[in-house]
């Protein structure tokens, strides 16, 4: 494995305490985004969750948040072309980008997607973190890797979260993990810790929260 990426260590007692206080509190949808001057003016801090459809975001972001249907999937790739924006506390923006891989999307919902999506990444000052979902049965894909070169050009730090970790051998986690940091060294953008999590388990939630709530 490249040794410049680790798995993020558990967090200490403050900033668990941090994070669980952090998610204890309020987390309500705000609005769904088709275009640019959609966005919310209120200048939060703001973090985000890409990955491919049907990678388990919705999952994860519901699980951080302790609420069943706070995000919504869609069952056909593609379909689901809002950037949708939930307040966290009074501070902070999570915001869910639509899921990439569009097997059933048109080529134009697919052309403004990416633009919308360029757009956003490329000129929304407080946005301070991606967090790229990738499912670690798979490990990165192809199109994962086109994502991270656009969020290389974008120049917004982006930190891999390996989804799913309990439906693989630790044999096989070990390796996923090692494919997943090779991938990386090549992506300037690329945060150093890989984020190892499992919704249906609750494994890796208490990081991730700490992590968020440690962005400022």
């Amino acid at each position: 494995m490249d040794q410049r990426f680790t798995i993020a260590p558990d967090p200490d007692r403050p900033e668990a305490e941090q994070g669980r206080k952090l998610f204890a509190g309020p987390c309500d949808f705000v609005k769904g985004v088709v275009a640019m001057d959609g966005l919310p003016t209120d200048q939060r801090i703001e973090v985000c969750f890409a990955g491919r459809s049907n990678v388990g975001k919705s999952s994860l972001i519901n699980a951080l948040v302790g609420q069943k249907n706070l995000a919504r999937s869609s069952n056909t790739p593609g379909r689901t072309q809002e950037i949708n924006f939930f307040a966290l506390g009074s501070q902070r923006f999570l915001v869910d980008l639509p899921g990439y891989g569009f097997a059933q999307a048109p080529v134009a919902v697919v052309d403004k997607w990416q633009r919308l999506m360029k757009s956003y990444l490329s000129g929304r000052a407080n946005l301070r973190r991606i967090f790229l979902l990738i499912d670690a049965r798979h490990g990165p894909k192809t199109v994962d890797n086109k994502i991270m070169t656009l969020l290389d050009s974008c120049a917004v730090t982006f930190q891999v979260v390996l989804t799913k970790v309990d439906k693989i051998k630790d044999k096989e986690r070990q390796a996923v993990i090692a494919k997943t940091a090779a991938a990386l060294a090549k992506h300037p953008a690329a945060f150093p810790e890989m984020i190892l999590t499992s919704s249906e388990k609750k494994q890796g939630l208490e990081t991730l929260r700490a992590v968020i709530a440690g962005i400022v």
